[in-house]
């Protein structure tokens, strides 16, 4: 990897000094967006940062968290608003067949 230099700044932040780091340095460097970490005192002029990255979540695990909050969510609709709900009848599952022909689904 190559390696690049970002110059920071001092920043005040609420009652705390801090150091502001360009925004291209979050841009070539998304992982370290909301990470947390240390610094550690080396010298007088020299300090080493140990960032611990925002662990992100897996593709897999985001899918099934948001397919869960979205059938939560058609729950509570449904428990609320029982007056809107249709019966699914052979004519819909018909049309869907036919919108869905030719159409290769990923699994």
């Amino acid at each position: 990897m190559k390696q690049k230099t970002y110059t920071i700044n001092p920043a005040k932040i609420g009652n705390q000094q801090g150091f502001r780091l360009p925004s291209a340095f979050y841009k070539e460097n998304p992982q370290f967006a909301e990470a947390t970490g240390e610094i550690e005192v080396l010298n007088d002029d020299t300090l080493l940062v140990r960032i611990n990255p925002k662990n992100k979540v897996d593709d897999e695990e985001e899918e099934a968290l948001m397919m869960s909050l979205f059938l939560d969510f058609l729950t509570k609709d449904a428990l609320k608003n029982p007056e809107q709900l249709k019966p699914y009848t052979q004519e819909m599952s018909d049309e869907i067949d036919n919108l869905l022909t030719g159409v290769d689904i990923e699994e």
